[in-house]
């Protein structure tokens, strides 16, 4: 059984998701429409991210096809269920699951490995980095 995936943050990272997620198979770029992406504190003194409820605007990431054993890595790694829940939206009648924190958290700074890992996912799913930029405009990095 497989399900399809939408990845924003770190796991756009392709090597990161074949370590993590030996079934996964990257399908494409796509947009999850209402949302913008943010960094949230949660617990630690540096930022993950998320993505908030923003009309008119959407968020960049990656479409992954993930086997049932793929969701339980990927369940572990976000803390599921206790630091993200699993939320869904539908794109061309197919249910695609990604991760949130739902709970409200200030905005922090991510750590620079992190963001590194974030940005060569950007570079592995042919995305906008200007949109990474302008979200971390925010702060002094």
């Amino acid at each position: 059984m497989t399900k399809l995936y939408f990845a924003y943050g770190s796991n756009l990272n392709h090597s990161q998701m074949q370590k993590r997620c030996k079934d996964s198979k990257y399908i494409k770029k796509i947009f999850l429409k209402g949302f913008k992406l943010s960094f949230c504190s949660v617990r630690r003194s540096h930022g993950v991210a998320n993505v908030v409820k923003k009309k008119d605007s959407k968020v960049p990431g990656g479409l992954w096809k993930i086997s049932k054993s793929d969701e339980r890595a990927l369940d572990i790694y976000e803390g599921f269920p206790t630091l993200y829940t699993k939320d869904y939206f539908r794109l061309n009648n197919e249910k695609i699951m990604f991760y949130i924190i739902k709970r409200k958290y200030s905005f922090k700074s991510p750590q620079r490995l992190y963001l590194d890992t974030i940005r060569k996912g950007y570079k592995d799913c042919d995305l906008d980095l200007e949109y990474l930029k302008k979200r971390l405009s925010y702060y002094a990095l």
